[in-house]
């Protein structure tokens, strides 16, 4: 990481307040920032600790407890430090406050919260360099944070117009196989109607088939024959002229 994001902490004495009798918190004071120029940010964040009983409302106190809370990592109680620091009529402290929220934000990845502490450090320093730098940094990084979000929004705007593209087709393809179907259905239930009338109709039962008209015929030929030798037999006896016994 570009040594430039490094909190550049500065190192604020105190002042005695004329009112002040014990000297403490002075001692402490100082005994933390050795601790924290030796690296040793546990114990100069516990000798700030000590100082804050007697000055709690000390802006400069604040600050400092904030830069050996960044060093450890704690970056939500950091962010309260800093913001504590702010409330100082110290225009550069103030400034300073700024710029290190700016670092904190970043680290954790709050480039809209990083950009916005930037731009309060150049409002009231604007020779600051480091702030450009680290603005135009967070800048960056928000635009390259938002673009997979962006392009994961666009993939899933893409999805949903496939997914509905896909089934306003499948919707309109069933409606095209039903109306086929039904056409089809149609054709079959006409062709059996038209096989129906073409075919020939059964015969009522008292018409006769052609055999039984064939054997009355013979039938009635027989009787005709019949008829015939009976009136042939008849025409004999009445030529016959004998007596009758």
């Amino acid at each position: 990481m570009n040594k430039k994001l490094l909190v550049n902490i500065i190192f604020v004495m105190l002042s005695l307040p004329a009112a002040v009798s014990a000297g403490d918190y002075i001692d402490a004071v100082k005994k933390g920032n050795e601790a924290y120029n030796n690296k040793d940010y546990k114990t100069a964040l516990e000798q700030y600790h000590i100082a804050e009983a007697d000055i709690p409302e000390s802006a400069e106190l604040d600050y400092n407890m904030a830069g050996a809370l960044y060093q450890q990592g704690s970056y939500e109680e950091t962010v309260e430090k800093f913001t504590r620091a702010l409330n100082t009529t110290d225009i550069d402290l103030e400034a300073k406050a700024h710029y290190n929220l700016g670092n904190t934000y970043y680290r954790t990845g709050d480039y809209p919260n990083a950009i916005k502490s930037y731009e309060n450090a150049l409002n009231l320093n604007p020779d600051d360099t480091e702030a450009k730098f680290n603005l135009e940094l967070a800048r960056k990084m928000l635009k390259e944070q938002t673009k997979p979000q962006q392009q994961d929004q666009q993939q899933q705007q893409q999805q949903q117009q496939q997914e509905q593209q896909q089934q306003e087709q499948e919707q309109d393809q069933q409606e095209k196989d039903d109306q086929e179907q039904q056409q089809q259905q149609q054709n079959e239930e006409q062709q059996e109607q038209d096989q129906q009338e073409q075919q020939p109709q059964p015969q009522d039962e008292k018409e006769m088939s052609k055999e039984d008209a064939e054997r009355i015929l013979n039938a009635l030929k027989d009787d005709e024959q019949d008829v015939q030798e009976k009136i042939k037999r008849q025409k004999a006896r009445g030529d016959y002229v004998g007596k009758d016994w």
